[in-house]
């Protein structure tokens, strides 16, 4: 927990962000219709500070995972007194705009991030955006047992079509400990290997063939290392080039570093870094976590070909609406394998805790990896808003196509049918919320739940973090 308390103060200020985003999103168009808003509040329960102006109480309560805008006459157990500025008093449609406008607000703060940033600084590695051929095999992976060679291009990853690498490497990273067909282009022929992938932890169990691309020059280097770690205590420091490990030529591959690291729990490993010109051999013993090893240092990889060119706006927006795209994608086919039973819910649900070590180790890396998440952490506010369950954004949403279908028939939707639907919503809520913090307790306990591999998968290594 102690990782939690120091990273709480920027969790809370990009969680912060996020909120007030969303909530301006319902407060600027409820202005906008002329509805009274009484409270503008960041965080629930009690008041703790804030000030008054017109008739609105703008305030940071004190629990801060959330926010509010409570308008005039938005509770339908609540006497009203029906006047025009009420919320109930106007339209379905202008009810609508304020209940999406959260959401949108989110959605297009998820856009605007990596557009703004790409206009000013863009930079990604030009393999991404290239044919997914193999330039390197780690003789001890997945893929090399799988039969895998250096030249072949992979065309497709367990039935989708992968043009690109991002894409072949976003489908094979969930993928951990499932058996996939993976079909190649080797000099003009296409073949279907089945292949069962490593469980790679890097935080979260994550899977690897065990193959990259062409990445001549480039080195694994350690970004940041923990204090108190083995790897610190063995004198390893953030910059080093990591030349191997026991007997394992590192270079680039980054995921068979780690993954010989998991391998050896409580053990001593033998690590060759270089440090500018002089090379040092050190030493270290792993800590064992969840039955893997860890080192405590976050290995990254240099010297790979970077494209770097600012994008004009044109561009720029094309790239920021395929960015969330390309997450949404993930994230869909993340809770698809949740519900075949491939992928537990709770390796791939995140509550406060988790979510403020991801938001700490993205501030490590400097304040672009920062915006970064908080683009994802927005469009997943967003989409989540609008799932159709009542107190959530789209729960109300449904509720006003609800009352619009019946009326088509001259029905009503009662008051006791929308109190005991709200009832509904708030449990499953209340019931998510219990379970995503119990997940984040657990995690820190006894290391992440297994990702679920299916029947003919052998099963997925355990995922504590190995590095």
């Amino acid at each position: 927990m102690s990782s939690f308390v120091q990273y709480l103060p920027i969790f809370l200020l990009v969680l912060g962000a996020m909120i007030f985003i969303h909530e301006a999103g319902h407060f600027l168009v409820a202005k906008w219709l002329g509805i009274r808003v009484e409270v503008f509040s960041l965080g629930f329960g009690k008041r703790i500070l804030g000030f008054k102006r017109g008739d609105t109480d703008y305030r940071i309560s004190l629990l801060p995972l959330g926010g509010y805008v409570k308008m005039a006459g938005d509770n339908i157990a609540e006497d009203r007194a029906g006047a025009p500025d009420e919320f109930l008093s106007h339209s379905k449609w202008h009810r609508f705009l304020v209940a999406i406008a959260g959401p949108v607000a989110n959605i297009l703060t998820a856009i605007a991030i990596p557009f703004i940033a790409s206009m000013l600084s863009y930079s990604a590695p030009a393999f991404l955006n290239k044919p997914a051929v193999v330039g390197l095999v780690d003789p001890k992976a997945a893929g090399a047992k799988a039969g895998i060679q250096p030249g072949d291009r992979i065309v497709k990853f367990d039935g989708i079509v992968v043009p690109m690498w991002r894409d072949f490497a976003s489908r094979e990273m969930l993928s951990p400990g499932h058996t996939v067909i993976v079909t190649i282009d080797r000099g003009g022929q296409t073949l279907d290997i089945t292949a069962t992938l490593d469980s790679i932890n890097r935080g979260e169990a994550i899977g690897s063939l065990g193959v990259q691309p062409d990445m001549a020059g480039a080195v694994v280097i350690a970004k940041a290392v923990s204090a108190g770690m083995p790897a610190e205590i063995a004198g390893m420091k953030p910059g080093d080039t990591i030349v191997s490990v026991d007997d394992f030529q590192v270079g680039p591959d980054v995921y068979g570093l780690i993954k010989r690291i998991n391998e050896k729990p409580g053990q001593e490993v033998a690590l060759v870094v270089k440090r500018g010109d002089e090379t040092l051999n050190l030493t270290a013993r792993t800590v064992e976590e969840g039955g893997v090893g860890r080192l405590g240092f976050a290995p990254d990889i240099t010297g790979v070909e970077m494209i770097t060119t600012p994008l004009g706006p044109k561009d720029a927006m094309v790239y920021a609406i395929d960015q969330n795209m390309h997450f949404l994608k993930i994230t869909g086919a993340a809770i698809g394998q949740i519900f075949s039973g491939q992928r537990s819910a709770s390796s791939a649900l995140a509550g406060p805790i988790g979510i403020a070590e991801i938001v700490g180790q993205a501030a490590q890396q400097g304040v672009g990896p920062v915006f970064d998440l908080m683009g994802l952490l927005s469009l997943n506010l967003g989409i989540f808003n609008l799932l159709p369950i009542p107190v959530l954004d789209g729960g109300l949403i449904f509720m006003l196509f609800l009352e619009w279908l019946l009326g088509l028939f001259g029905l009503q939707l009662s008051l006791n049918a929308k109190e005991k639907m709200i009832n509904v919503g708030l449990v499953l809520i209340v019931l998510l919320m219990g379970f995503v913090f119990y997940n984040d307790i657990r995690k820190k306990i006894v290391g992440p739940a297994p990702v679920e591999a299916p029947p003919a998968a052998s099963q997925p290594a355990n995922q504590n973090s190995g590095r």
